[in-house]
């Protein structure tokens, strides 16, 4: 058997690839770097890709704010709560749009995709969540972003792959349209849904827009908006966050950066878990239909 020969478009590939990872690690590497050194060699800025001075004072010193806590269980809640509720009216939407029998399916079709090139703007969104009176709670992060068109079009494509048979199976059964959505459709669509889910997860968990227009009470913040009160004010917004003992200073780009690596690395943990859904999914809802 012989070996596939190595060709210049091989090297040059692979050598692209490698410059992209690189590129895409660094600035990744270099604040975990930073976040685990000591404070004098990230004043002299001697850090790179590897810590100087290893120690874990930054990482004590964020996970000791209170603060921290609560923007991290808003952030679960809306990320939770806001991948549900879209994966619902997501894939309940997406199975009627995928029939066939629909009435007026073209038309509600088109709709919707204009939506992706013309939106209604951000003034006259906020003036709908508020007269809904969604300002300042939970629904008004998890409802307002609640569809994306794109992960509907996604998911309606991939109904659309899935043997006419099987529903028709499903009605000599006895089973009615909710039962054969339940039983057959979801449960054939579990990559799908998956790959769905990590979309809206990822965006919620990284949502900012959203908390900086419709919320005012602190206690209410998710991560993303603690991490921007510390960016711009040098330092953690519930004032706890100012020195781990009596003579140790607190440099603020470190602890800037043990922030990030804190509010970054769940969502980042939970990629490995889903990989394989994610590539299944992505791919057959992309050429099917």
């Amino acid at each position: 058997m012989r070996s596939p020969r190595l060709s210049w478009f091989n090297v040059v590939s692979t050598f692209m690839l490698l410059v992209v990872v690189i590129i895409t690690l660094y600035p990744f590497l270099h604040m975990l770097a930073v976040s685990l050194s000591s404070d004098v060699h990230v004043m002299k800025n001697t850090v790179s890709f590897w810590p100087k001075g290893f120690n874990l004072n930054m990482y004590k010193l964020v996970l000791g704010d209170p603060q921290i806590w609560t923007a991290y269980k808003n952030t679960i809640i809306y990320t939770v709560l806001g991948t549900l509720i879209s994966l619902v009216v997501t894939s309940t939407g997406a199975y009627a749009l995928s029939r066939s029998d629909m009435a007026l399916r073209k038309s509600f079709m088109l709709l919707i995709v204009i939506t992706m090139f013309f939106s209604g703007g951000m003034i006259p969104t906020f003036l709908v969540v508020r007269s809904l009176n969604l300002v300042d709670t939970v629904w008004g992060m998890v409802l307002p972003g609640a569809v994306s068109t794109w992960n509907l079009i996604l998911m309606r494509t991939f109904f659309s792959g899935i043997p006419k048979e099987l529903e028709e199976s499903g009605r000599i059964d006895g089973l009615n349209d909710i039962g054969i959505f339940i039983r057959i459709i979801v449960p054939l669509s579990k990559a799908s849904f998956a790959t769905i889910a990590l979309f809206y997860a990822v965006g919620m968990w990284n949502n900012f827009i959203f908390p900086l227009l419709y919320l005012r009470t602190p206690d209410l913040f998710p991560l993303q908006v603690l991490l921007r009160n510390l960016v711009l004010a040098g330092s953690a917004s519930s004032g706890d966050v100012t020195g781990i003992g009596g003579d140790n200073q607190v440099v603020e780009e470190s602890l800037k950066y043990a922030t990030i690596m804190v509010s970054t690395l769940p969502i980042l943990a939970i990629y490995p878990f889903v990989q394989k859904y994610f590539v299944k999914g992505a791919m057959i809802g992309a050429v099917k239909g």
